[in-house]
């Protein structure tokens, strides 16, 4: 709804009055770092996801369809390993694709339970996925997964409750909240197991191109996030003053995602005034590369047991199938 010019004051005014969103607060607290930052977790409102989803399509973005191709070649080893009657539980859920090579291959899947941040994203694809699986139920939860999650009591009949964690979402934690979600799955799962996807250490000039794609998108992808903190939050970021930036950091073994403000500016969120230097940087996402031995050694670490894993022939990707043990 448009706001009348006179009255500009007093809504803004008034926006300060109100309690601060997560999003609004972990964007106030990011602004007032030293090191400037943001959780990539708000990437994905409805824009954000929708161009999430073009990014996983472009030629230069390999993840998603390496990812894709080693479920589909491997979905009846998949399958065995996982049992019948399954509960599958997919964190990050997003548009719902990748599931589907899994709900093909299993034998009567009995309930699915997509966890995603972004609501209206995530209820439409769930919509779609039930037409096309009447016989399962689908049942979203809208919630951040890093959070601590309560699921649906499990059903009569049901078999392993299996986690669902594709497309290196693993990645944009630190190592030690990729410990703790760890963790956590472990806990969530007990019984069942978890199901990951993790991008593999490679040559540096492919990550370079994955995630500085000729298109731009990736770049719209991270400046979506200003747009959004301008809608939501009422802050009055100059889109034109920043520029996307991706770059491998090799020691770390991670890709990082920033954006770079163009000149010495000034923005304003929630009463309070950040300067920024030309060259200064919003940090919005690491995202972390693994080898297998070091990825099954997290697990262990987080009380999951390593079973099978399965890498493309160029070991791009891997997925993994990571145990849970049944509580003591």
């Amino acid at each position: 709804m448009a706001i009348p010019a006179l009255s500009l004051h007093a809504f803004r005014t008034a926006q300060r009055a109100a309690p601060l969103s997560d999003f609004g607060r972990e964007m106030f607290e990011g602004l007032s770092r030293s090191a400037r930052s943001i959780s990539p977790k708000f990437f994905y409102d409805a824009a954000g996801s929708q161009l999430f989803d073009r990014i996983c399509d472009l030629p230069e973005y390999y993840p998603t369809r390496t990812e894709m191709r080693i479920l589909t070649e491997h979905a009846s080893e998949i399958a065995e390993v996982i049992g019948p009657n399954a509960e599958v539980v997919e964190f990050g859920a997003g548009s719902l694709t990748k599931v589907r090579l899994l709900l093909d291959a299993f034998r009567s899947p009995r309930r699915y339970v997509p966890i995603d941040i972004s609501g209206e994203h995530l209820e439409a694809a769930a919509q779609r996925l039930r037409a096309d699986y009447p016989q399962l139920a689908v049942q979203p939860v809208v919630a951040d997964y890093t959070m601590p999650l309560v699921l649906p009591a499990r059903g009569e009949g049901m078999g392993q409750r299996v986690g669902f964690f594709p497309g290196s979402t693993l990645g944009n934690f630190s190592p030690d909240e990729a410990l703790a979600f760890l963790q956590l799955a472990q806990r969530l799962l007990r019984g069942g197991g978890l199901l990951l996807g993790v991008d593999l250490v490679k040559d540096p000039a492919l990550l370079h191109a994955a995630y500085n794609d000729s298109q731009g998108v990736t770049a719209a992808f991270n400046l979506n996030l200003l747009r959004r903190a301008n809608r939501e939050l009422g802050s009055d970021f100059d889109l034109e003053g920043f520029t996307h930036a991706a770059f491998y950091n090799s020691p770390l073994r991670r890709i990082e995602m920033h954006l770079v403000s163009r000149r010495a500016q000034q923005v304003m969120l929630d009463g309070q005034r950040f300067d920024f230097e030309e060259g200064e940087t919003i940090h919005t996402e690491n995202s972390h590369k693994f080898t297998v031995d070091g990825l099954r050694a997290l697990a262990v670490k987080a009380g999951l047991r390593p079973a099978a894993v399965w890498t493309d022939p160029d070991r791009l990707f891997s997925v993994h199938w990571l145990q849970s043990p049944a509580a003591q």
